[in-house]
């Protein structure tokens, strides 16, 4: 084990993190809301711990390797929480160190699942510190530190792997630091057409910036209590619906089409099932929905395709409060948050092309019933995909879903407040909380709720539940293992 090099790779992400908080101390100085210690603090704090590991840590060897890539993600995710939530604590808007815990890797993992039942008259520094850590987590915090720091180490691609969601790695350069620029560009260049297209929408300059960040994050932070709802403008859900579909879409397409790629941007297998769920899960739910507006079909479109554009790509924006929604409704949303959005994206969720991926390989073992002695192969993306991708996939589905059942069973072993002394309650806050979704199914935890009524016990189990979605279960899972800790 590599100490030298973990401190310094940790040591750097905590510098980043610090240099970070500097946008959201320079808007509480503007506002003047009494704000700017509670980020001077944390910044201080911040550079005081990583500015030694930093400069004092020098390895002799600068290569990672698969045991402290997944190690130096896990810790680095751990830490950025804890240091995040430095600005609630000595600002006084959440005074409890769990609260303000589960609030900062609510925001890192892009969940959107907050413990703030009034969010309005909030401090403008600590809520667009709230709504960064979306931009920040959504791309990846290492992914960002290597675009900044690319001398960071010399081998990245495992540090990069552990974070990356989806199957399979999209390496568009030959170096990672390379990569991750690219990456970053195409991010802040979509971010800050979001931004103007709220603008011109009606939205002022600070509140466009907190959507924007979250929609680009697809975390869903807002400071409003009704969300996007506040504005109700169908210009503004036009432009977020449109946004929310663009940052669920793996990135690497981006580049590829802005190359001369776009024929086959088009083409990409992953698109068109994350385009045809959307739009089929749209129209069954517009269907299901026009009763309830007395048969107006332009309104229940309206706000059925929002709600799913948020839920699927698990953005969690709502200008509706689906918990009141017909059975069938809540049940399409449930197939959407976990589905998600495409790997590659900022989306969370099982992610497209596995979903894909299970289905052809049901699809496989049905025929291999009547056809044993033919070989049949599951291609994806017109490629066939190893079986031991297969393998891990049907894992990590399989872990999926022992986890949510797992997390159902302990949040609710707390004795909540009689509002969520139900199964939907428990189950829909696992699995959007593992999902990185954020507002569950029933009113409690709905869009117009919030996880304040839960226990420090259940917080904490939904704050590991969140971090394990975020890193997709096996770094979280490896810090448990003996074998990570051994020379």
């Amino acid at each position: 084990m590599n100490i030298l090099l973990l401190l310094r790779v940790l040591g750097s992400i905590l510098l980043v993190e610090g240099a970070a908080m500097v946008p959201a101390l320079a808007i509480a100085l503007v506002y003047g809301d009494g704000d700017a210690l509670a980020f001077v603090w944390s910044i201080l704090i911040l550079a005081a711990i990583g500015v030694p590991l930093r400069l004092l840590c020098k390895p002799e060897q600068s290569n990672l390797r698969a045991r402290e890539g997944f190690l130096a993600v896990a810790l680095a995710w751990i830490l950025l929480s804890v240091f995040g939530a430095l600005p609630y604590l000595f600002s006084g808007v959440i005074p409890d160190f769990i609260d303000a815990l589960f609030e900062s890797v609510s925001g890192f993992t892009t969940t959107g699942a907050s413990i703030m039942p009034v969010v309005e008259g909030q401090p403008h520094g600590v809520m667009f510190w709230r709504s960064f850590t979306h931009w920040i987590g959504g791309m990846g915090v290492l992914v960002l530190t290597l675009a900044l720091l690319p001398q960071m180490s010399g081998r990245t691609s495992h540090l990069v792997r552990a974070e990356s969601p989806g199957p399979t790695l999209s390496k568009i350069a030959p170096r990672m630091g390379d990569t991750a620029k690219i990456l970053y560009i195409v991010y802040g260049v979509l971010t800050l057409m979001n931004w103007i297209a709220l603008m011109l929408a009606g939205m002022d300059a600070y509140d466009a910036a907190i959507h924007a960040l979250g929609t680009a994050g697809t975390g869903g932070f807002s400071n409003y209590a009704a969300s996007v709802g506040h504005f109700n403008s169908a210009w503004i859900e036009g432009i977020t619906t449109f946004f929310m579909i663009v940052f669920g879409v793996n990135f690497a397409l981006y580049y590829k089409a802005l190359t001369g790629g776009w024929r086959e941007a088009i083409r990409n297998e992953e698109l068109r099932w994350f385009l045809g769920i959307y739009i089929g899960v749209v129209l069954l739910i517009t269907l299901n929905l026009m009763p309830d507006y007395e048969g107006n079909f332009l309104t229940a479109l309206r706000y059925s395709s929002f709600q799913t554009a948020s839920l699927m790509s698990t953005t969690g924006y709502a200008t509706a409060n689906f918990a009141f929604w017909p059975v069938t409704s809540k049940a399409l949303l449930m197939l959407v948050m976990f589905t998600g959005g495409c790997a590659g994206s900022t989306a969370g969720g099982m992610k497209i092309c596995r979903i894909g991926m299970l289905c052809k390989l049901g699809i496989r073992e049905v025929r291999r019933t009547f056809q044993p002695r033919k070989v049949h192969t599951v291609r994806f993306e017109g490629k066939a995909v190893e079986e031991s991708v297969l393998g891990q996939i049907a894992v990590y589905a399989f872990m999926c879903l022992l986890i949510l059942v797992l997390g159902t069973v302990l949040v609710s072993l707390e004795n909540p407040a009689a509002e969520l002394n139900d199964l939907e309650s428990s189950f829909t806050a696992a699995l959007t909380c593992f999902n990185n979704v954020g507002p569950g199914l029933s009113n409690a935890i709905g869009p117009a709720g919030s996880y304040a009524s839960y226990g420090p016990f259940a917080k904490l189990v939904l704050t590991f539940l969140m971090l394990a979605g975020r890193l997709e279960i096996f770094p979280m899972l490896a810090l448990f293992h003996p074998a990570m800790w051994r020379k």
